[in-house]
């Protein structure tokens, strides 16, 4: 798994100050969530499903096999709205489903917006290592050092955690305990796996507690820091890189439209 999570190569972008990566991308979270144009949404996604495949470091299979899961994403969240949604030219009705055209095409709309964050929120993660995304906001944005080191720690108890679990396993399945199906398994899952390693967590996390008080970590005072972080060129790259790729995609949904829905909201009204 940490292969798999492991970039190839390291582009431009891994460079860029991970504070203002995170701000920059807050942005464009706001824009696509203000979103109103169904082909501007359409466009959104095709940008920034490119740019993780040219930026993201990533072998392109690696990014396909991600990519591909965003199927899943863009039918559960829209089928919904497809489905439920209100609307007044109704094209087909069973039971409690209903689907007509508003909620069609908001729920379509609904789906590409959701890709888009998909992609956005991924290019951040694939490019931007958590350890200098905190040792980035402490010194760039004034984060509290014990909050920062908290999350940190507490990012590194989730793999130590997964880890295992991964261990538990195979050692029940060596002795042969098998766990059934309905309440009863449930309730075997929870006495072979959650209670162990909820208690190691508990332990675990005390242990860490216990060691930042024995070396005086109080949070305040003046810090130095292992990971120095500071702006570059790279980060007005990044800033023109995604201000251009947001205009393109505002263009390209001008020029060449695909639904010709300016607001999914008013469509079919009047």
């Amino acid at each position: 798994m940490n292969r798999f999570l492991t970039p190839s190569r390291h582009t431009w972008l891994h460079r860029a100050n991970p504070s203002l990566k995170l701000a920059v991308l807050i942005m464009l979270f706001i824009v696509t969530i203000q979103t109103r144009s169904m082909d501007f949404a359409v466009y959104q996604a095709a940008v920034y499903i490119a740019l993780l495949f040219l930026l993201s470091g990533y072998p392109a299979w690696k990014v396909g096999l991600l990519v591909l899961s965003f199927s899943l994403v863009f039918v559960s969240s829209s089928l919904t709205m497809i489905l439920f949604g209100k609307g007044d030219h109704v094209w087909w009705q069973w039971g409690l489903f209903r689907v007509s055209e508003e909620s069609f095409y908001r729920g379509l709309h609904l789906g590409f917006r959701t890709i888009a964050f998909a992609a956005e929120g991924l290019l951040f993660v694939m490019t931007t290592p958590s350890v200098k995304l905190f040792y980035s906001l402490m010194q760039n944005f004034r984060l509290p050092p014990k909050f920062a080191y908290s999350f940190m720690a507490s990012i590194r108890l989730l793999s130590i955690v997964w880890e295992e679990f991964l261990i538990r396993r195979q050692a029940l399945r060596i002795r042969g305990v098998r766990t059934g199906w309905g309440p009863s398994g449930l309730l075997q899952h929870v006495r072979l796996y959650a209670v162990p390693l909820l208690s190691q967590s508990i332990r675990r996390a005390h242990r860490v507690a216990v060691a930042m008080e024995a070396k005086q970590f109080s949070g305040s005072g003046r810090r130095t820091y292992y990971y120095p972080s500071a702006f570059s060129r790279y980060d007005g790259l990044a800033v023109l890189m995604f201000v251009i790729a947001l205009a393109a995609a505002y263009y390209a949904a001008a020029a060449v439209p695909w639904f010709g829905i300016e607001d999914v909201r008013y469509h079919g009204q009047g």
